[in-house]
């Protein structure tokens, strides 16, 4: 599914951490120094149905959840909704990105639906792609991700660090006018450690 040449990271999470806020801030700064992001972040939670999230390339929030139901508790994906937002994201991809961002990996990217189409669409034009998923998810996005993933710690020196890498190797293609392959690297907060998963 997804090709070697590629940057494609998984920003991993426990319950404590707020990968959110962490993809938005990186989006912001990215933005403010002139790179070309799109895709979109969650905002809001399911517990006061206020689920939505926000596309980075535009600023505008678009809510995900259902309609409330009488005396009902929590929310649902409204399906219809995020199949919208993905139509946007894919839309500002098409103009030509230097990164994409992905708010969460989950079941229905699991079973090759949701998202899962825009993280297909960037890497075949070669634009890296970050992603948030949480760790109990890991092993199943490791299987999607056909083990060529960076695995990210939850914070946002991990996320710097990786996207200098990136940077690095963009620019080394592109005056080598080649693409080369993508080793899988393990970065923490203290930056690239060995080849891993």
């Amino acid at each position: 599914m997804f090709d070697a040449q590629c940057d494609l990271a998984a920003l991993v999470y426990d319950g404590h951490d707020d990968p959110d806020a962490i993809l938005r801030d990186f989006a912001c700064h990215l933005k403010a120094h002139g790179s070309g992001v799109v895709g979109m972040v969650q905002t809001g939670q399911c517990a006061d149905s206020s689920l939505s999230a926000v596309l980075v390339h535009s600023g505008e929030t678009l809510l995900l959840a259902q309609p409330p139901s009488p005396g009902a508790s929590g929310c649902k994906l409204d399906l219809s909704r995020l199949q919208d937002a993905g139509l946007r994201v894919a839309d500002a991809l098409a103009a030509g990105a230097d990164l994409v961002i992905i708010n969460r990996f989950g079941k229905r990217e699991r079973d090759g639906k949701g998202l899962g189409y825009l993280i297909e669409r960037a890497l075949d034009a070669d634009i890296p792609v970050v992603i948030a998923v949480s760790r109990s998810s890991f092993a199943d996005w490791v299987t999607v991700a056909g083990g060529m993933s960076v695995k990210l710690a939850c914070d946002r020196h991990a996320l710097d660090a990786w996207w200098r890498n990136v940077s690095l190797r963009t620019a080394a293609r592109g005056r080598a006018g080649s693409h080369h392959g993508v080793r899988s690297v393990q970065v923490t907060s203290g930056g690239l450690a060995n080849p891993s998963l």
